[in-house]
């Protein structure tokens, strides 16, 4: 049986600990931004999850434990593009966790970070998206466990909606986003279009399409649209005719769409697209197999 005379749970000495702990990332650390995830849900018919919403960021000093660069197998050269696969584990204090995320007056429950929360470095202009969090690190030195450990990988963006209130992440956004552009009719030249404010659209079967704006030109009468998203969960084409901005209630009529799929420099798929594809003989029976198939 232990010496009851010592004890390892006294709690001045626990707070001596967690305040030298968070002193010290306040010192070797940077100052990151903790982006909570916010599921939009599912559509029911596929049991597909829609894509992530993003609506806050928090400001919090961590350590980047990757003291020699980023771990993860870095910059892979493929002829589809550049994947970027750099991976990192990020320290945070537990109790500034708490006060800075988990704080009564935001929307955010849970009791710690959570696998799919996001972590924006400044320095390197770098998303990265947590993918385990330990929580059991250092173990229980003093009967308490003072930091969270988020192991995180490099974030490949997919349509998400990044409304952090951060310029420089929501950017990310409207340059990564699949996006239509509508030409709107001249005679609506005049309407003031704002970027992340909302247009809506009425099928003819009364279902509602709406779209965030993210650019607007007035010279080319060019506005761009991302998020199309319906009340039904059903995808519906945005088409040429009247729509409503919402901000100021005005009516306008878009002439015509186009797609705009947007590509890296270093990617060959139009290359591949517009090449010769004569590399497969459909005149054999079986292109795929061997030739006296």
């Amino acid at each position: 049986m232990r010496n009851f005379y010592f004890s390892e749970k006294v709690r001045s000495e626990q707070h001596l600990y967690e305040d030298i702990i968070i002193e010290s990332l306040k010192i070797y650390g940077q100052d990151l931004y903790y982006i909570p995830r916010d599921s939009a849900g599912e559509i029911t018919e596929f049991r597909e999850s829609l894509p992530s919403k993003y609506n806050s960021s928090h400001k919090l000093e961590m350590y980047i434990e990757n003291t020699e660069g980023f771990d993860g197998e870095g910059d892979l050269f493929t002829r589809f593009g550049v994947e970027i696969r750099d991976e990192a584990t990020f320290v945070v204090s537990r109790r500034r966790w708490i006060q800075s995320v988990q704080r009564q007056d935001n929307e955010v429950t849970a009791v710690r970070p959570l696998e799919g929360d996001l972590i924006y470095v400044p320095m390197t202009k770098s998303l990265f998206e947590i993918t385990h969090v330990e929580h059991e690190q250092p173990f229980y030195q003093l009967s308490n466990l003072p930091v969270f450990k988020l192991r995180a990988h490099l974030f490949e963006y997919s349509d998400e909606d990044l409304d952090t209130g951060i310029t420089e992440i929501d950017e990310i956004e409207f340059d990564s986003s699949y996006t239509i552009e509508a030409t709107v009719a001249a005679a609506n030249r005049g309407i003031q279009f704002e970027v992340g404010e909302t247009i809506k659209q009425t099928t003819a079967t009364g279902i509602e399409i709406t779209a965030e704006i993210s650019g607007w030109q007035i010279s080319t009468r060019k506005l761009s649209l991302i998020h199309i998203s319906t009340e039904d969960g059903q995808y519906h084409d945005i088409i040429a005719g009247t729509c409503t901005y919402l901000k100021s209630n005005e009516s306008f009529t878009i002439e015509s769409i186009a797609e705009n799929m947007k590509q890296s420099s270093s990617e060959q798929n139009e290359l591949f697209d517009a090449g010769n594809l004569d590399f497969l003989d459909f005149s054999e029976d079986n292109p795929f197999g061997d030739p006296n198939d």
